[in-house]
């Protein structure tokens, strides 16, 4: 079996991907461009984390931007490549107010970059799994997202350049008979995570006494998803591939939404600490509610998410006294 390219390997959801692919033995050509969205430190961490949890050789980093078709074309050319987990992205639904050009530079010709790497390949690539977002399903409030139901009205430039990756996903596998399988995630969370979400937001204002900023007054209601459940959905994902051209899309989420009071409560139960309450109205590109249905992913993949919020925020608050001391 040949290595894994996983692109976005130094960020949150990338690094522990590249650390359970690395823990069972598989060889992982990882690709990042540590570009400055958030602390490029922290990805520099995650990276050294891995390489001293890899055997020689095992774990070979590119520092390449996904926009750079030309380089992304040339790394996957290689042949011992035959598998893409495909997590390189331009996050964050506030930030594409800010930096419009950001995202499509990213999150649009990124993926035309890597699927043009895997159409050249040949068939040696035999299996692309790539990141999408619970985001396209918009400003929803009428029960759980299932993979069949519309997604023409993201509520976000980020949600809209996430469904056009659909949507070229699914035209090259039309053209090009590609296996590809797209999975939208749901607000994921744990140790190592990204310090523009709230779990991290709320830890660093918390411990440090300043108020922390409601939105919607605290009634978002979120389907968080610990990072660990993500993982394994992407390997289960990974290591099924269709049998022919196809071009799948699951969603990948804790189904269990929860607001963000119930989030609030835990990290006060965890840390220690009680939490000062900013309440403020909706943020222009948010949506109220996120809501997975997961039974495709079960019912294919034999996948279910395990962790409860109240323990994946205790393997965070563990995580973070450790990170800070």
């Amino acid at each position: 079996m040949g290595a894994v390219l996983v692109t976005g390997a130094a960020g949150f959801i990338g690094a522990h991907l590249c650390r359970a692919l690395l823990a069972r033995g598989e060889e992982v050509v990882g690709l990042d461009n540590l570009n400055p969205y958030y602390d490029p430190a922290l990805k520099e961490r995650r990276l050294a984390a891995l390489a001293e949890g890899a055997r020689p050789g095992q774990f070979r980093f590119h520092r390449l931007d996904l926009a750079d078709h030309q380089a992304v074309l040339a790394l996957m050319a290689e042949a011992g490549i035959d598998r893409v987990a495909h997590l390189g992205a331009q996050a964050g639904v506030r930030w594409s107010l800010e930096q419009p050009f950001a995202y499509t530079a990213s999150n649009v010709t990124g993926q035309l970059s890597v699927l043009e790497g895997v159409r050249r390949s040949d068939g040696r690539i035999r299996h692309t799994v790539y990141a999408s977002t619970s985001s396209v399903y918009g400003a929803r409030t009428d029960g759980a997202f299932r993979e069949q139901d519309r997604t023409d009205h993201p509520a976000s430039l980020y949600a809209a350049t996430k469904k056009a990756g659909e949507v070229m996903a699914d035209s090259y596998v039309r053209l090009y008979g590609l296996r590809l399988t797209g999975l939208r995630f749901f607000t994921v969370y744990g140790p190592w995570g990204r310090p523009d979400m709230a779990v991290w937001l709320f830890t660093d204002a918390m411990t440090q006494g300043r108020s922390i900023r409601l939105f919607n007054e605290g009634r978002m209601r979120r389907d968080f998803t610990f990072v660990d459940d993500i993982v394994a959905g992407v390997l289960a994902a990974l290591d099924n591939p269709p049998d022919g051209p196809a071009h799948r899309l699951y969603n990948i989420g804790n189904s269990q939404p929860e607001e963000l009071t119930e989030l609030v409560a835990a990290l006060e139960e965890e840390l220690g600490v009680k939490a000062r309450r900013e309440l403020l109205p909706m943020q222009p590109g948010d949506v109220p509610a996120t809501f997975a249905d997961t039974s495709a992913m079960r019912r294919d993949f034999g996948w279910a998410p395990t962790t409860r919020l109240r323990d994946g925020i205790r393997h965070w608050a563990r995580w973070w006294r450790e990170y800070h001391r």
